[in-house]
């Protein structure tokens, strides 16, 4: 099985403006998949932008199948790659801070709600997600998605590892002066949970936060594949099954569980 090349998108985009942002999807996935790349993966909330006011959340939210959604399947159809984009979701009445996966046929493989709010903004902005675990398939790879805080609790990316997830895709918005999340856990993450992390985060000043780039792939060996800087940035790096399947095999963390001695955790 052939590695799944994989662009990280890091990009602020333009606060409030679709239109624009899809705009620059489109450009990205065009030179994504002219480069060979089998997947773009886009920061949190790229559809919209991150600090907007909050009365103006609700009426830039929309259905996991509405109009942009329509116009991203669009975008993957036409350059023949997945897609998986940042969003705020409206649904049963309430926002939730949401990511959805596009095939490479345009049509929707999984939608997730981010489960774990950071700070009083999100709180105050959205409803918490409910389902930790949300998987796809993708060029043989099982696909998991996260949100930014997410990847910060070890229990949820654990469970990701025990659900069997190869390649785990986190779209974030990680502000100064938390950058040794970058820098630091998403390597260790990786490692101790034996998959690939798509780390994919916002760039610049945007309201009252300053997002500190340093999108990375890293890879089970803990090894980061590719970082990108500060500025805005469009980056590759491969997801290889076969590394993917040595690594597990030499690595001993989920053999060596002792599930029984962590009933104190929950």
């Amino acid at each position: 099985m052939p590695p799944l090349r994989t662009a990280l998108l890091q990009s602020s985009g333009v606060l409030g403006d679709t239109a624009e942002n899809l705009k620059a999807l489109d450009e990205a996935a065009a030179r994504a998949a002219q480069s060979g790349a089998g997947l773009l993966v886009t920061s949190e909330m790229f559809l919209t932008g991150y600090a907007l006011d909050l009365q103006d959340i609700p009426g830039l939210a929309e259905a996991a199948d509405g109009a942009c959604a329509q116009a991203i399947g669009e975008i993957a159809r036409r350059h023949g790659i997945a897609v998986l984009y940042g969003y705020p979701e409206g649904a049963d009445g309430v926002v939730y801070n949401a990511a959805q996966l596009i095939g490479p046929d345009g049509v929707a493989l999984a939608n997730y709600r981010k489960t774990h709010l950071f700070g009083c903004f999100e709180q105050d902005a959205f409803t918490p997600g409910d389902t930790p675990v949300v998987q796809a398939d993708l060029n043989g790879l099982r696909i998991g998605i996260m949100i930014c805080y997410d990847v910060e609790f070890p229990e949820n990316v654990r469970a990701h590892a025990l659900a069997g997830t190869d390649l785990l895709l986190v779209p974030t918005a990680q502000m100064h002066p938390f950058q040794f999340v970058a820098e630091q856990l998403v390597p260790v993450r990786a490692f101790e949970n034996q998959m690939y992390i798509a780390y994919v985060n916002r760039t610049g000043p945007e309201g009252e936060f300053e997002f500190v780039g340093l999108s990375c792939l890293a890879s089970p060996d803990g090894v980061t594949r590719t970082r990108a800087g500060r500025g805005e940035e469009l980056v590759f790096g491969e997801a290889d099954p076969e590394l993917l399947s040595a690594s597990r095999e030499n690595n001993p963390y989920l053999r060596d569980r002792r599930p029984g001695l962590y009933a104190s955790l929950v």
